[in-house]
């Protein structure tokens, strides 16, 4: 793996987004584990222990892989470039290189990324052919962290929700405009569940939308294609954006899963050749 030169945000929207998102996960983690849980088992009990320990697991993987995301350089810093125009590659005047096939400019970063899918402002860097493993177990474990905390979160606001007038149903509608009229601790706690609940539908869109991308062998670049030069079947294109071990990345990001190009060289599809 090669390494980000520049991982800081380097613009206001970029620096936000990224603030809102390492201040978040923490106090989620610490709402879900240090108050809701202890409403329903007893501290340290055999219940207890088995949610503790699970969280505890998606906590580790949901922090390791946004490491991951943003200390990778999926750029094409320290890659061997092609010297001459070939096919589906072009040159990029920013970069002053031949940038390779599937690699676009990024202009919040200001060079071209191999495999470009897309700029994240959550993590204020692109997403691209070396850490896209990264970050789909990122949004993996974050959909299965909120949909898991949705379900006990719901009852647990139930309890102490009042729906007896107007006033407490603007409260729970609007949960972040309330605190700052009349604060109170449960008041806080709708506005984190009402979060934990939109982050839960916003990552199962997200993973749903980049799988289908993966499975199709395209980027949201191309997206539109219907037959992509680069589709190898669905197992390989797995394999192309996952590594060889695919089927273990969910484990762990330290876990090693080669890939089998090196996002510079690109094989087109045989099919498409004859034509």
């Amino acid at each position: 793996m090669i390494l980000r030169r520049k991982i800081l945000p380097r613009n206001v929207s970029d620096a936000l987004v990224t603030l809102f998102t390492l201040v978040i996960i923490p106090i989620v983690y610490y709402f879900e584990l240090f108050v809701v849980l202890p409403h329903y088992y007893s501290q340290w009990s055999a219940g207890y222990t088995f949610h503790f320990v699970t969280g505890t697991f998606i906590l580790f993987n949901v922090c390791s892989n946004y490491v991951a995301i943003v200390v990778c350089d999926t750029s094409i810093y320290g890659r061997l470039l092609p010297t001459i125009l070939g096919p589906n590659s072009r040159f990029c005047a920013v970069c002053e290189c031949i940038a390779p096939p599937r690699s676009w400019h990024c202009p919040t970063c200001n060079v071209c990324i191999l495999k470009r899918d897309h700029h994240c402002m959550f993590t204020s860097c692109c997403v691209g052919h070396h850490n896209l493993r990264y970050f789909i177990s990122f949004v993996f474990y974050i959909f299965i962290s909120t949909v898991y905390a949705s379900y006990y979160n719901l009852f647990f606001a139930f309890e102490f929700a009042e729906f007896g007038s107007w006033e407490s149903i603007i409260k729970l509608i609007f949960p972040l405009a309330s605190l700052f009229v009349s604060y109170s601790r449960h008041q806080m706690y709708l506005f984190i569940v009402l979060i934990v609940l939109i982050g839960g539908v916003f990552t199962g869109v997200l993973l749903y939308y980049h799988c289908d991308l993966i499975l199709r062998g395209v980027v949201t670049h191309d997206r539109q294609q219907k037959l992509s030069p680069y589709d190898y079947g669905r197992k390989n294109n797995i394999i192309e954006a996952l590594g060889e071990r695919w089927y273990l990345v969910w484990v762990s990001p330290f876990l090693e899963s080669k890939l089998p190009r090196d996002g510079v060289n690109w094989d087109v599809k045989q099919s498409l050749k004859a034509k």
